[in-house]
Parts: C-alpha cells; structure tokens; sequence
C-alpha cells in the first residue's frame, strides 16, 4: 500500500548538501524542543519526537542517506509514496509493515516507526528485510520498536497494534527497566498462526547522550579556563542534572564516570570533556589572552 512521502531534509530544516555537522546539530535542537518529557503537550510532542528521530535515523547514516536520497528531490510533500521495483532490493509489490505470509498482511502499529519508513528500509529499519514466504503452519514474525532512553531506564507499557486476516488487535507491551538496544520482546501467540512476535529494541538517539550498552555518554563542552582552573557543572542524567567535579588540568577527550547512573544500575555515566574556545575576542580579551602567554610557564612545544 502506498505511504505519505516524507521529506527528511524538511523535517530537520536543513538543505540537501547539509554535512553530518548541521544535520546533527538540526537534531539535538529540534529533539530537546520537542523531547515529550519537557513539552506542555506531549502526545503532540512525541508523534513529532518520532518524526525527528526517523529523520535523523536515515540521514546520520551514510549508507541509509544514500539509499534515500536516490529517490530524488521531486517529491511533494504529502505525495504518496511506493517504493520503486526493485528498489533496495524489493519491489513495491513486496511492501509491507511487520511481515507478509501469502494473503495474510501483518501491520504493526506503535512502533515508532512510519510506514514510509518501513517501505523504503524494510521492517526492520537498517538492511534489505523481503517477505517470508509462510505457511499456514505456526511461525514466528518479527519487527523493530523505537524506545526512547527514559522508556528503556523507567521501564513502561506501550499500546501495539496488531492487523491481519481483516482484523486489529491491540496489546499491551511491557517495556522492562534497563533494556538495551537489541535486544528483543516476545508476544507469545501473536504472530503466524498463533506463532510468537518479536519486537527488537531498537534506542531513539537522544540529543544529550550516546549509548554504549548499559552505558552513556554525555559529550560537555567546557571554557579552557575550566579545564586549567577546574570547575563544577551540573550534567543532565535520566533522572535529572547531577553535579560533576571537573578535575584541574582536564583535558579535550578526558572522561569522568558517575557509577549506576546509565541505562540500569549496571551501567554509568561517562562525561566525556571537550574544551571549546571562542572564536570572537574583543580587544580586552585578545588582550588578556595575550599577557597569559607571556607570563605562562606552559609551553607545549618546548
């Protein structure tokens, strides 16, 4: 069936030729705008939090950017979309949501993800994902949920919806605290003739942290005068800003831990320390920055 088109570079509000800079940055604007934990109407807030996240999924990935962005530029928005025969390796006969067994179509709704999104990269988001060819013996169905990084700390219920044989069904699924990306839920009895369906975590990116396993890692900018004199700064976690000791003498690159503050009490908080000088000095500045130099005893070249 056919999906609404959708234009990733308008969703972010950059041009075509943006670099992965000016995407990334679109993103951790319009993500910490719309995040549904900070706005006043969140189901408004988390449809176009999923939409950024979309968006953000295919062009801060080379090889999903590429694939996308060979469908040209000529689309409308609101067109209706069907992927191309034979493009990203199925035709648009093939299109589905979730699986396809014969003349029995699977949907799945509230997983986070569009149905052009799923047209164009398969169920499972990243790879070529073709139809099975099922029996009407029992099988097992798989598909891809998006769960943002409160969800996967907090722990929740999320609604899924499920359409085949000519009717919809809707469960409630429970997302455990501490789940990592990749890793799978089972519905039991709810895939091909009373198979299991299997839902693989997938993490939103999130516009203050990078994930790594039970970890994140928070990338804070700090003043050079912080890194040589030390400092403390509050740092957002999942459960609120915490206060960080900067050592004295930090360097770009230097990682701090804030032990059971990740994604479970298994993992932590890495803070990791990027010195970011100005770019703009006023002559009081230059001025300063000038007698620094001439009276310092640091001289890294010596």
């Amino acid at each position: 069936m056919p999906a609404q088109f959708k234009d990733y570079y308008a969703i972010l509000g950059v041009p075509r030729t943006a670099p992965d800079t000016e995407i990334k940055k679109a993103f951790r604007k319009l993500a910490r705008e719309h995040h549904p934990d900070v706005a006043k109407d969140k189901k408004k807030s988390e449809e176009k939090f999923k939409e950024i996240n979309e968006a953000y999924e295919v062009l801060s990935d080379a090889a999903n950017r590429r694939k996308y962005d060979e469908l040209g530029a000529n689309w409308k928005s609101g067109a209706e979309f069907r992927a191309p025969p034979g493009f990203g390796g199925f035709s648009s006969a093939q299109n589905f949501r979730g699986a396809r067994a014969g003349n029995h179509n699977f949907e799945f709704g509230g997983t986070g993800f569009s149905s052009f999104f799923e047209q164009l990269f398969g169920a499972r988001g990243r790879g070529n994902v073709g139809p099975q060819d099922f029996a009407d013996a029992a099988r097992d169905v798989e598909g891809d949920i998006l769960v943002t990084l409160e969800e996967a700390f907090h722990g929740g219920v999320r609604a899924i919806t499920i359409q085949h044989d000519g009717r919809t069904e809707t469960h409630q699924v429970k997302i455990p605290p501490g789940i990592q990306d990749g890793q799978k839920l089972r519905v039991s009895g709810r895939g091909q003739g009373g198979g299991d369906l299997y839902l693989n975590i997938r993490l939103a990116s999130h516009p203050d942290f990078e994930v790594d396993g039970a970890n994140i890692i928070h990338e804070l900018e700090i003043a050079p005068w912080e890194a040589a004199l030390g400092a403390e700064i509050a740092v957002p976690s999942l459960t609120g800003r915490v206060n960080i000791k900067i050592p004295a003498g930090s360097g770009s690159g230097t990682k701090l831990r804030l032990r059971g503050r990740g994604l479970s009490s298994r993992g932590d908080l890495l803070v990791e320390i990027k010195i970011v000088f100005p770019t703009e000095l006023s002559a009081e500045e230059k001025q300063l920055w000038a007698q620094l130099g001439e009276r310092s005893s640091f001289h890294p070249r010596a």
